[in-house]
């Protein structure tokens, strides 16, 4: 065995070369560059609320936005061990329980489960309480979802066609019910409205399952709401399912046709939900709450749970969510200026 000092010896001497020393160099940087590779990655683990979370749902138990948040309440208490209690705060447009959020504490036990009406806020009430973006942190938007316009059993159309047919003769007597003013429901029928050349008035309800008794009870017409609300009683023949408003055929109910295959061509819309925090939640949390949900609803998808209730999964990060929501809020503006839409 050669002696170190020999040794030490024979190796400076073989890197006295140039060459001998870059290949030593190359050599050296690929094996440190294979470690890094190979070395093993370790997460952090989400720091998620250790107390019961309270997720607000600011519409009437049995709509769309209700369905969806207990689905995502369960797969979030599997997943993660969350305690996560729904809690419907109907009224004033939503506003109630955008505000109990609001007025929470930024520890992430208390979240807002709503849709596309939330963003809408200050288009539709003469005096929002809040800015729906400005005072909430966005935290995930986690699916969207064609809608469906139902008739009374009461009415002798069948067909878009044969309702606006029969509006045209006496406009007074129709009247669309909506579960919110500036819900995407309420957007579809402004739409609507101009689209097929009439101006039906439009009630506003405490959510989706109130306005659909009336519209099965015959006290209202019409009712444009997200699929997954309205099929049951449509299948039922409760009440009639017309047409969905998105540009194509829903694979929930695939023997329903779209407005424009019905004579209405222009109306694409869809129902979109997702979940806010306090204003001033922290950054980490709210990146820990979004791997969270964002991994939920994977599962959800995977599992079809969503495609049951006709619900396009959707992962965005926080800053896309918000930015989205924007560009939402704006879009639809021009849609209320154009109907001349009146905040009340």
């Amino acid at each position: 065995m050669m002696p170190a000092r020999n040794a030490d010896r024979s190796f400076a001497r073989a890197m006295g070369s140039p060459i001998a020393r870059r290949r030593f160099l190359l050599s050296s940087i690929a094996a440190a560059s294979a470690a890094l590779v190979t070395a093993p990655s370790f997460a952090q683990p989400r720091k998620l609320p250790d107390r019961p979370i309270r997720l607000i749902v600011p519409f009437a138990a049995g709509g769309g936005v209700d369905v969806f948040a207990r689905l995502l309440a369960e797969e979030l208490r599997q997943k993660n061990g969350l305690t996560v209690v729904v809690e419907n705060r109907p009224g004033a447009n939503g506003s109630i329980g955008a505000h109990q959020t609001l007025n929470a504490e930024p520890d992430g036990t208390t979240l807002l489960f709503s849709a596309g009406t939330h963003v809408m806020a200050q288009q539709v009430m003469k005096s929002a309480p809040y800015d729906p973006i400005a005072d909430f942190t966005s935290i995930a938007r986690v699916g969207e979802a064609p809608m469906l316009l139902v008739a009374s059993p009461k009415i002798a159309a069948n067909t878009i066609a044969e309702l606006i047919a029969e509006a045209r003769k006496g406009q007074d007597k129709w009247t669309f019910g909506t579960s919110a003013l500036g819900a995407p429901g309420h957007l579809a029928e402004l739409d609507f409205n101009r689209l097929a050349g009439l101006n039906l008035l439009i009630n506003p309800y405490r959510g989706t399952a109130p306005a659909l008794n009336d519209v099965a009870g015959g006290h209202i017409q019409l009712l444009i709401d997200p699929v997954l609300a309205l099929l049951p009683l449509a299948r039922a023949k409760q009440v009639k399912g017309l047409a969905v408003t998105t540009a194509k055929r829903t694979a929930l109910a695939p023997e329903i046709p779209t407005m424009a295959e019905s004579g209405l061509n222009g109306m694409d819309h869809s129902s979109w939900y997702g979940v806010w925090g306090p204003k001033k939640l922290p950054a980490d949390l709210t990146a820990d709450l979004n791997g969270a949900i964002n991994e939920a609803v994977r599962t959800l998808d995977g599992e079809g749970k969503l495609t049951k209730i006709g619900v396009a999964a959707v992962t965005e990060t926080p800053p896309q969510f918000e930015a989205f929501a924007r560009s939402y809020r704006d879009r639809n503006a021009d849609l209320l200026k154009a109907a001349n839409f009146q905040a009340i």
